[in-house]
């Protein structure tokens, strides 16, 4: 059984720094330089030095370890360091760690990092090749030898069956598309800067995976980015307004797989989203009517209007034109569609910077971000609030 009342590590951290190396396609360097240059970008943005960090949080799937990032950034002793699994379901769960850590005394001044070659190294998108026996690889072999590969045709399952319900065409998940790089091409940080597109360019881009287009799917991206967390308290001696972490969760549906969760009753929803969505709502006491801006995990276009249905924004079905008419300012720095592919940490970076006012497409008036992880998979939230 899920959580099911309010917790109580709402508003006791915040997010005082960020840090990100270039987004390229060939960063040519290693993951671990480039992990380091995003943590002590984070750092300098924080007015603190590697000194002051006594944790350190980062992704199962990262190359670079935590001792080995501590002593190549010049850092010292270590009293927690933590990773998190599943993918891209652990961007904000590592925030969540950090928090953890903090609330309870473990650590003063956590890290969280994530830095990959994920272009010019180990492609995500080419799909299974090998891999070590293990539970989760006997459940890909469910789908696998039916030529269910790649992470493209695993959400091609379920999007297809959101079409179906719905009677909604493809055009529903090019609106996401279209948003997404309307912020990119007015973002220079963005891989897809000054190069918005129309709903006639997705229309008119190559199948992938049917129902799943070449702009619905996320890019493969070298780069690395870091948060700094650290107690609210200590956060208004810094230099930055904080990002004040009102609520953290994490969440497992039923039936839960790694993106091949095709044995639920109902293929339509992400109800690990559902999960993060309830415990996001009762620890900050918001609602969706009271978000200023959302930064939504947008590997592949159709879970980010599953995503809006399960946080409760619009009814089922109807995302798509929520989105059409825009009625949350949605993925301001151009999302992964767009901006870059790091497993969701670029888009705690966009939540903290619309908290500051320092955006690129700034939303006037922000004050609270909703920003969500990897969808399909075990997953996590957030929600950033200015402080006080």
């Amino acid at each position: 059984m899920s959580v099911r009342k309010k917790d109580s590590l709402g508003g006791q951290a915040a997010v005082v720094g960020i840090g990100a190396t270039e987004f390229s396609k060939d960063s040519g360097r290693s993951e671990l330089k480039l992990a380091v240059e995003a943590v002590r970008s984070a750092l300098d943005d924080a007015g603190l030095g590697p000194a002051d960090v006594d944790g350190l949080v980062t992704f199962t799937m990262d190359t670079s370890p935590e001792i080995t990032v501590a002593q190549a950034a010049g850092m010292g002793e270590l009293s927690f360091f933590s990773r998190v699994h599943y993918g891209g379901g652990a961007a904000c769960a590592t925030v969540q760690q950090a928090a953890l850590a903090v609330a309870s005394g473990v650590a003063e001044v956590v890290v969280c990092y994530r830095a990959f070659n994920e272009r010019s190294g180990r492609r995500f998108g080419s799909g299974v090749r090998h891999r070590e026996p293990s539970a989760e690889g006997a459940a890909l072999g469910w789908s696998l030898p039916f030529g269910l590969l790649t992470p493209a045709s695993w959400v091609a399952m379920a999007a297809q069956r959101y079409l179906h319900t719905y009677g909604l065409t493809t055009e529903a998940f090019g609106q996401v598309a279209v948003v997404d790089r309307k912020y990119a091409a007015t973002n220079p940080a963005a891989y897809f800067h000054g190069r918005p597109i129309t709903l006639a360019d997705h229309a008119a881009s190559r199948w992938i995976v049917e129902p799943l287009r070449l702009l619905d799917c996320c890019q493969e991206t070298d780069g690395g980015q870091a948060i700094v967390v650290t107690s609210a308290e200590r956060a208004r001696d810094l230099p930055h307004p904080p990002a004040v972490i009102a609520a953290a969760a994490q969440g497992a549906g039923r039936a839960q797989e790694q993106m091949t969760s095709f044995y639920r009753d109902d293929l339509t929803g992400l109800p690990e989203m559902g999960v993060v969505a309830r415990q996001l709502w009762r620890t900050s006491g918001l609602a969706p009517g009271d978000v200023d801006v959302g930064i939504l995990y947008d590997h592949f276009t159709p879970f980010v209007l599953m995503q809006l249905e399960e946080f409760g924004f619009c009814e089922p079905g109807e995302a798509a034109e929520f989105v059409a008419k825009e009625r949350l300012p949605l993925n301001t720095h151009g999302g992964q569609l767009g901006e870059a592919y790091l497993h969701g940490t670029n888009g705690v970076a966009e939540a903290v910077r619309q908290i500051r006012g320092t955006a690129v497409n700034q939303i006037p008036g922000a004050a609270r971000a909703l920003v969500t992880a990897g969808t399909g998979v075990p997953t996590s939230g957030l929600i950033l609030t200015a402080d006080g």
